[in-house]
């Protein structure tokens, strides 16, 4: 994989909606169409703000999955990834292809449909963040790195939990649902390739754990370094605990 390290989370921003918006238009020219897996969450908001405003993207021809959505939550709340998305991505570009997970829904069911969609065809795409705890869409540590589902029904442990009530999606960690819908780890690894956007200084610790520990379910975004393209972008902030080695090896991978 390769790292990118910017001055702030806007040239941060850009740079990664630079490449999404290339990689988007590169499979409607091979393939007449798109299939991307779109991120949610704060760090993901000047990404798909640069992103929706990049030219010449014939948004009829991408189909969109997204990554999770807790069970339980419905659609009308502020921090539910649907309304997130229908606002930010599908509705804003007029996107008509997209599979949203119904966390009101019979999540077996919703798993079931969902991913069976996921898995007709290959992902050209995926936009990835990483959580406080290390965590790869809602996959907390300990992730599962073996199964081969590609939509799982996970509990949330309370570090992830308290993310959201200090991102200000939720007033109180008590009123976070406690289990979400989450694609697996090995399905998100399955995209030809993969734009992973993490700003902010408060992701530095993980970003420090993931990329220069052990690859491990421990730290789950670790993951991502056996992938063959990979691009993780960083700003100053969020990169400020990793070595001067550890980014020169990153950068010389590219």
């Amino acid at each position: 994989m390769i790292v990118r390290v910017f001055e702030d989370k806007h040239s941060l921003s850009q740079a990664a909606a630079e490449q999404a918006s290339a990689a988007v238009r590169r499979a409607i020219l091979d393939r007449g169409c798109a299939r991307i897996i779109v991120a949610t969450g704060a760090s993901q908001l000047d990404f798909l703000d640069a992103l929706t405003n990049a030219k010449n993207i014939d948004w009829q021809r991408v189909e969109m999955f997204h990554l999770d959505e807790y069970v339980g939550l419905p659609i009308t709340h502020p921090a539910s990834f649907r309304k997130y998305l229908l606002e930010r991505l599908i509705d804003k570009v007029g996107i008509t292809r997209y599979h949203l997970l119904d966390g009101n829904g019979d999540s077996a069911e919703v798993v079931r449909h969902v991913g069976e969609s996921l898995r007709s065809a290959p992902v050209d795409i995926a936009f990835a963040g990483i959580g406080e705890n290390g965590h790869l869409a809602f996959n907390d540590p300990p992730a599962d790195f073996q199964t081969e589902e590609s939509y799982l029904v996970v509990t949330l442990d309370e570090a992830c939990r308290r993310q959201q009530v200090g991102e200000a999606w939720f007033a109180d960690i008590s009123e976070v649902p406690c289990q979400a819908i989450s694609m697996s780890v090995r399905q998100i690894l399955k995209s030809k390739e993969i734009i992973a956007v993490v700003p902010d200084s408060r992701k530095a610790q993980a970003v420090k754990l993931c990329f220069e520990g052990e690859i491990s379910p421990m730290a789950p975004a670790s993951i991502l370094r056996n992938h063959l393209a990979a691009t993780l972008y960083l700003d100053k902030e969020s990169a400020s605990l990793l070595s001067p080695t550890t980014l020169a090896a990153f950068a010389a991978t590219g």
